[in-house]
């Protein structure tokens, strides 16, 4: 038997760049992605330990399965949510599994689900404004923005039963992505070396790419204001906590200063 289902195992988070690190090391000959299907809709998010545990482990392992010598790979953000009994049990189907967690700055990662979550409600739509009411508040509660920000709390379930987990900060991947794979690969023992000339092309192909990015729409400051209240608590902990320093959130108001500047002249 095989001793782990899955390899290598992304537990989020949500609007941190997880596709594009999905996308970037499948390219690798060593890495093989499931095959999707109507439970799973792509070969990323496998959704078994929160969605489709009531499908059953052995509905797991099919979706897992891969070529001789291949790793397997489940890059599913909710995992990072999923209860003590759950990654417990992950823990017993891939005893040796790597396991990833892309932190993204907490109110700017908000942001970008709500716009997900609104742009599937409403449907493509650049001119809309998001402004502070009933709407967002109910479209925050719906995107389960203040759990998925929780990432301390998130961390220390799924360290307790995995002691090496690599932590990446998403606003490394945006100033310099080759060093952050570079070190990853490190981490996931992958070599280099097994790439051939057309891998190493679709490779640097797959470096370059947007592999999903949610329309900008205007989120007006109120919204900004009360997202800043609600998570600077989680921001501060975790930076504090593992000595990351978050910078994105800063350009959130400067921008907006400079914007009515410019209104004004």
């Amino acid at each position: 038997m095989k001793e782990n289902l899955t390899n290598i195992i992304c537990i989020g988070a949500q609007k941190a760049s997880t596709s594009w690190l999905h996308h970037v090391i499948n390219a690798h000959p060593k890495v093989q992605a499931f095959q999707g299907n109507k439970y799973t809709s792509t070969n990323k998010e496998a959704h078994f330990w929160d969605w489709n545990y009531h499908r059953g482990i052995d509905w797991y392992k099919d979706l897992m399965k891969v070529d001789e010598g291949k790793l397997s790979i489940d890059f599913t953000p909710e995992y990072a949510l999923v209860n003590e009994e759950r990654i417990k049990e992950c823990k017993e189907y891939n005893p040796s599994a790597k396991v990833i967690y892309i932190l993204r700055e907490p109110v700017c990662r908000a942001i970008s689900a709500l716009r997900m979550f609104i742009l599937r409600d409403k449907g493509e739509k650049t001119d809309f404004t998001l402004e502070y009411g009933d709407y967002f508040l109910e479209a925050v509660k719906k995107s389960r923005i203040n759990r998925h920000s929780e990432y301390f709390k998130n961390y220390s379930a799924w360290k307790q039963h995995y002691e090496d987990i690599t932590i990446i900060n998403y606003e490394d991947i945006c100033k310099n992505g080759a060093e952050v794979i570079d070190n990853l690969f490190k981490y996931l023992e992958l070599d280099f070396k097994e790439m051939n000339g057309m891998m190493r092309e679709e490779f640097s192909k797959r470096m370059q790419k947007k592999v999903w990015k949610s329309t900008e729409f205007e989120v007006s400051r109120d919204c900004k204001m009360f997202l800043e209240g609600m998570l600077y608590r989680n921001r501060d902990y975790f930076e504090s906590a593992f000595g990351f320093e978050f910078e994105e959130h800063k350009e959130l108001f400067i921008e907006k200063k400079e914007d009515n500047r410019k209104k004004k002249i």
